[in-house]
Parts: C-alpha cells; structure tokens; sequence
C-alpha cells in the first residue's frame, strides 16, 4: 500500500512539482549507484561503526557519532534510490504515434528568427543551460500535444509573450 503524500512533499527543492519520468540512462545510473552503495559504502561504513563501538564510552565518542550518522545518510539515500526505481515510468524517446510532441521529444523551435532546441524530460533530469527542460516548465508545457508547423504562444513572468513556431519533433 502506497502513503499518499502532501503537496509539499511532491515538490522538488527548488519548488517544482516533481514526477516519475526518468530515462533509462537514468534508471541505469540509480541502479549502479545503489548497488554500489549496497556493496561497498554501506558495509565500510558498518565496519567503522562496529570499530568506533569497541573503542568505549558512546557518549563522548565522535567517530562513533560519525558513522552513525553516515549509516543513517546511506540508509536514506538507498530507501530514496529504491523508491524513485519502483514508482519509475520509463521515457520513451521520440515524438507520439501521430507525431505529437510529448515526453522523450526533442523539439527544434524558433523564436525571433532564433532556432533552439529542447529535449522534453521529466522534472527530476532538467537542465535547460543544455535544453533539458521539464514537461512541467511553461515552455514545455506549452510544447506538449502540438505537431511540427504549429505555433505555440508561452506567457513569461513578466507578462511577455514569446511564439514558438515548431519546426521538428524527433
């Protein structure tokens, strides 16, 4: 049985609303870094907790309060890697059946006689310096379900409005 979880926990750190949208290159990576916390961080760090454990006095011990504290960071971390995997929904690249825009595409627009190009990805994988940009952003939600030669018209915040004439979706 799933928790259901509040608003505020569905937002990322910078106040996006996050998602379950992950590439498979992505997937792939939490995978390798939870077994390699699984295999190697984890135990080393038992090892150093059962080492600090023997040296007495718990009270006045750092290095057991260390690594206490480091177990408890990886613990979370594996919890965390684990539950992004379970409830992951893999992007599938490329444009819809009937050529719309959707999560996976890559869109080539213009702007002001400017031509750029966003891949549409899900909040948790954005980076718009290299046209990463979510689904959730106004451009990308402006983006979605239209076709290459539509034009598309995004509110910015300070009122402006910018069109987008879509050239290809890939």
């Amino acid at each position: 049985m799933q928790i259901p979880k509040r608003k505020s926990q569905s937002l990322s750190p910078n106040g996006q609303e996050t998602d379950n949208y992950l590439t498979a290159e992505a997937i792939e990576a939490l995978k390798e870094e939870l077994d390699r916390l699984k295999r190697f961080s984890r135990p080393k760090t038992v090892e150093e907790l059962s080492a600090a454990r023997e040296m007495g006095d718990l009270s006045e011990n750092a290095a057991y309060t260390m690594a206490k504290g480091r177990l408890a960071g990886i613990d979370r971390r594996m919890a965390e890697i684990g539950e992004r995997l379970k409830n992951a929904v893999i992007i599938e690249r490329g444009a819809g059946k009937d050529g719309r825009i959707r999560v996976g595409s890559t869109v080539t627009v213009e702007s002001n006689g400017r031509e750029r190009i966003f891949e549409i990805t899900g909040s948790q994988e954005t980076d718009p310096g290299s046209g990463r940009i979510s689904h959730h952003s106004p451009v990308g939600q402006a983006l979605l379900n239209h076709r290459a030669k539509e034009t598309v018209t995004v509110r910015t915040a300070d009122g402006r409005e910018i069109a987008y004439l879509i050239k290809t979706v890939e």
